[in-house]
Parts: structure tokens; sequence; C-alpha cells
């Protein structure tokens, strides 16, 4: 379905040099036109739903799930701006287990980096504790190594060095990314109309000097 929804395009297949003269053409699929979704739409909850993918499921699957048509594939790999969807699935646990194995080799545990830990003060607002230091931020060694101090309130709190953040493994680390793609949006079936419509509105070709049709264009010399 996807391919049918693309433009075409109508390049010459001679080679062109000077004198020009009438050139044989042959018509492609405009591949190089592409379709993103800006990432602000994905904070309205009302367009999507949040699907985490369990390993061996297809997208395939997936459209038939939602959209009860497995042609409705390139609708889930649109609304998540996959380049390529086969590296942009989860890997199975014992491919992802050969990659980091192929990757890294011996040093698969060694240290990727550090990140910090979240620590809350025992200050509050309306009730809720005051972050003084979020997770998952990315730190250098000389952080890890360091006492961390900060301000409760009423006193000066140090958190001994290693406490306020962890080594992170090469193992570690392509596991939490390989984790990350679980998490898809998935377009509510209430929107695929508007949105396949939308979709083939932004494939037509507007009158220019390569103009054929709305369907159809020919490259430049």
């Amino acid at each position: 379905m996807y391919f049918s929804l693309l433009p075409d395009v109508q390049y010459d297949t001679k080679p062109i040099k000077y004198p020009f003269s009438e050139s044989d053409y042959t018509i492609a699929k405009n591949f190089f036109r592409r379709y993103t979704i800006n990432q602000d739409v994905f904070g309205y909850a009302t367009f999507y739903n949040q699907y985490t993918i369990q390993d061996g499921v297809k997208i395939e699957e997936i459209a038939r799930l939602y959209y009860g048509n497995v042609l409705y594939d390139w609708v889930v790999i649109l609304t998540n701006n996959f380049i390529n969807p086969s590296f942009s699935l989860p890997l199975d646990s014992y491919t992802l287990n050969k990659f980091i194995e192929e990757k890294y080799g011996d040093e698969m545990y060694n240290i990727h980096h550090y990140e910090t830990i979240e620590i809350k003060s025992s200050q509050q607002i309306d009730g809720i504790p005051i972050t003084v230091l979020d997770g998952g931020n990315i730190v250098d060694n000389n952080f890890h190594t360091s006492t961390f101090t900060y301000w409760d309130g009423t006193e000066y709190i140090n958190v001994n060095p290693g406490s306020a953040s962890k080594a992170v493994t090469n193992y570690d680390y392509e596991t939490g990314e390989n984790e990350k793609k679980r998490e898809l949006y998935i377009l509510k079936r209430g929107f695929l109309t508007r949105f396949v419509d939308e979709f083939k509105s932004n494939n037509l070709y507007s009158d220019s000097g390569s103009f054929i049709s709305k369907r159809l264009k020919q490259t430049r010399i």
C-alpha cells in the first residue's frame, strides 16, 4: 500500500551529452520524498496509544491488531519515524547478546559511562519531596568519585562518592538502548483515515518546470 501512495518520477535513461537529442525515459517511484512526523505531536495522548513491543512481534502484526490490516504497517513505521525498521525494533535476547559480544569482545563488561542516581530531599513542596539530583544524567569519573553535597532546607547533606551515581557497563548500555526501542507510538484507529489522506496530499507535486501531473514529474537536466 505504501509504495502505491508515493508519486512517480520520470528520468532519462541515456547518457546526456551535447548536442542534446530526444531521450528515452523510464518511470520509477520517488523514494527521495520522505514524510516525517513532528516529534511535538507525540505529546498529544489524544492521537496515540503507547505500545510496548515484545520479542518476535512484527510491525505487520501490530498493524493487524490496531488497524485490522497488515498493509497499514507503513503507518506504524512513519508515526515512529523509523529510518530502517530492521534496526529500529528491539533485538531478542539471543541476538542482542551476540551483537554485544561481537562489538565489544572481552570489553563487554568494561565501564561505558557513569550516570546519576535520583536523590530526593527531605524538604517537600505540597507534600512532594524535592528532587535535588535527577537520575540518568551522564557524568564523568570525577563526579562519580567525589562527594555530592546538597541543601535539604535545614542543613547540608553529604552523599558519599559512588552513591550519587553508578557505573554503566557496555553490556548495560546496549541493553538499555535496546529496551528504549520497545516503546512505540501507535496512531489511534479513529485518526487513521485522516492520516492516510494527509499523506496522499503531501505526496502530490505542485506545478513547476518539471511538473507533468500531480503524481508525476520529470528530472531536470
